[in-house]
């Protein structure tokens, strides 16, 4: 029979396995398209877009791919980091606990770091770029 806290992992695991693939989602729409063009790859850009339409969609709701991701990302550090947060007693399941717990955090990081670079290559490197030839 689950207990509560089985529950409460699965619930911890699919809340970091969405958080990053919504920070994935920013990277593949927004990051990843900026970085090809910069590095003379348009026309795999062009390519891409072609066969995968709706990259184009997604790109055009980037501040909403954007804020999603990052409240998913809120919300799983709360989760993580949250204070009254308990494993069980029996060292068994204290075990699983931990080792579950030490991977939804470093899913939780990943997720941030590929957050924080398709935020920077969205929304910063062009403005960036402009100040620096200006």
């Amino acid at each position: 029979m689950p207990t509560d806290a089985d529950s409460d992992t699965r619930a911890e695991v699919a809340l970091g396995w969405a958080t990053l693939f919504a920070s994935t989602g920013t990277l593949v729409c927004c990051a990843l398209p900026i970085i090809l063009v910069t590095l003379g790859l348009g026309a795999t850009v062009a390519a891409l877009t072609n066969a995968v339409p709706l990259l184009i969609k997604i790109s055009e709701y980037k501040t909403w791919v954007f804020a999603g991701a990052g409240l998913l990302l809120v919300l799983s550090a709360w989760v993580m980091y949250r204070p009254n947060r308990a494993c069980p007693a029996d060292p068994e399941l204290a075990r699983i606990c931990a080792q579950t717990l030490k991977w939804n955090r470093r899913i939780l990081w990943t997720s941030a770091t590929v957050w924080g670079i398709g935020f920077f290559a969205a929304y910063l490197v062009l403005p960036l770029r402009i100040w620096l030839d200006g």
